[in-house]
């Protein structure tokens, strides 16, 4: 798990509306999150994290995988299918 310091975080302030920032749980993963907006705000270490994790999920390690399709010029629609999420992060923010 990234190490976070919270009192860092409470310092901080939202890059886009100037909200306060509190720690949010994402997975294994504490990010800044901000109580005004909703933004997510990580460091390279969380981003990469976060990346391996929806790696992860695209390699199979998860039940609920959707396969990433390979784009191809003569590419059609695929048939509607049941709703189910698009990726591991989507999951953690749903």
């Amino acid at each position: 798990m990234a190490a976070m310091d919270e009192n860092a975080v409470n310092e901080m302030r939202c890059p886009r509306c100037a909200g306060a920032m509190e720690p949010h749980a994402v997975g294994d993963v504490r990010v800044s999150r901000c109580v005004g907006c909703g933004g997510v705000f990580l460091d390279r270490s969380e981003l990469g994290l976060l990346s391996e994790a929806e790696n992860d999920w695209h390699r199979g390690a998860h039940s609920q995988t959707e396969p990433v399709p390979r784009i191809t010029a003569g590419m059609t629609a695929p048939p509607p299918a049941r709703p189910r999420a698009r990726s591991f992060v989507e999951t953690l923010f749903g």
